[in-house]
Parts: C-alpha cells; structure tokens; sequence
C-alpha cells in the first residue's frame, strides 16, 4: 500500500520525515511558513500517522524505501529533504544511498547512531514498558519528554495525539529499527550541503550525537536552538523555519 501524504504549495520540492510516534501532521507550521514557495511535502511513516494500518518495519533501511517509493510515486527528482529525529536516521539512509537526488539535507534532533546514548531511558527500557503499558501510555509518556515544560506545553496535545495512533507492532518494531541502526560509516558520504539543527535541551539526542554529526559530515553547518528541545520546531517554530529558510535560500 502507498503511504499517505501532505503536499501543498509549488516550486523545490521540500520533503520532510518525521521520527518515531511522529507523524506528517506535526509540521504544520512548516506547511504555513514553506507552502507559499516550496513544495512541501510530509510522507506518514509506515505504522504510524495517517499510515498506521501499514506494516512497521523494523530497519531504517526498509523505512528510507518506502519514503523513496513515495517521492518516486509522487514523480519528484531532486528535492531537499529533512529528518526528524527517527526520520533523521531514516534520511541519512536515504542520502547515503540516493545522493545524485538530494539538493540539501538537513538533520533535525537526530545522530548517527541508534542506540542513542544518554538518551532520556534506553531504548530496551522503552520497548518494555511499550509492552507492559501499550501505546497510549507510552504515547502520553515519551511525547512529555519532547518538550521543555512537559506536558504544559502548548504542542504537547497534538503530539500526544499523533503518538497515539501508533500501531503497537510498529511501535515495538520502530524501536528495534533504531537500536539496531548504525549510520557513522556513511557520514563521509553525506551532502555537503547539510544543516544540523539542535534544541540545546534535547534529551534524546544528547550533544555528543550531534558533535559527531557535525564533525563527521565534511562542510556541514550547525545550527542550535536556545531553550528548546526535541520538538524545537513546535517549541520556537519562528526561529526553527528562520534558521531552515536560511539554510534553503543559500544551497
């Protein structure tokens, strides 16, 4: 089955993916800000979002091809492309493997590396308590963690929401994706033209991860966001798209 997708606007193509209990809805302040000049274009991963009655797969590598049979489907060529999280794994993939297509990259709240350290709990203690509690409660849970103030923040809500629609086997299965991704060999291969964008208080993609982003992709730029965390797009969504139009309008 294809995956559902939003798509608004006209010029470059701009895809954007999201990351684990994520979902295309969670950027649409990037649809208002971008749509007016770009193609935006936002896939719901396998499992989850609007897809969740698909099969979750459990390697990023069968993630990257289904958001490359989506681009494909959609008959787009070159695009610049954008990664969240989970969704940042899944574009390294997808650029280490198709770079002749990427225009830019940008990496958002993500790493190299899967079994992410220091992250907010490992991954087995997240699978777990995924198993003990289900999705709903992990969706409540981990989506907490995304943002500075918690659950009182004011993007909690909606991301608790799209978690929820998770399907549990794409849950579990997603987590095992991660933890078994590596991605540092093919930094080296990445596009030049690349951003690294940060919240300074991100606590599943601790500075470390980002450092060795930065330093293992030869001309990559770093950009990080004050006060903000995992959701920094949510959280400081004017600066998030000034540093994301910046880095558009000078690849």
């Amino acid at each position: 089955m294809e995956l559902p997708v939003l798509r608004a606007g006209s010029g470059k193509p701009l895809v954007f993916v999201h990351g684990y209990l994520g979902g295309s809805a969670q950027w649409q302040d990037q649809f208002a800000a971008f749509s007016g000049t770009y193609d935006v274009i936002a896939p719901d991963l396998p499992g989850f979002g609007q897809a969740a009655m698909l099969p979750g797969p459990s390697r990023i590598p069968d993630f990257a091809a289904s958001v490359m049979a989506c681009i494909d489907r959609l008959g787009i060529g070159a695009f610049t492309l954008l990664g969240h999280s989970m969704g940042g794994m899944i574009v390294q993939e997808i650029a280490a493997r198709h770079p002749d297509r990427i225009d830019g990259l940008v990496l958002y709240g993500t790493g190299p590396l899967g079994l992410m350290p220091d992250r907010f709990e490992p991954i087995e203690t997240s699978m777990a308590r995924l198993a003990a509690e289900g999705v709903s409660a992990t969706a409540d849970r981990i989506s907490a963690t995304w943002f500075r103030d918690g659950v009182a923040a004011q993007g909690y809500p909606p991301t608790r929401d799209i978690a929820r629609k998770a399907h549990p086997e794409a849950a579990r299965n997603a987590l095992i994706a991660m933890r078994d991704w590596d991605g540092r060999d093919a930094l080296n291969h990445l596009p030049k033209h690349c951003r690294i964008i940060w919240g300074d208080q991100d606590r599943s993609y601790r500075w470390p991860q980002v450092h060795s982003l930065w330093t293992g992709i030869s001309g990559a730029e770093l950009s990080v966001i004050p006060g903000a965390s995992h959701a920094a797009h949510m959280e400081k969504p004017l600066l998030f798209n000034a540093l994301l139009r910046d880095f558009l309008e000078n690849i």
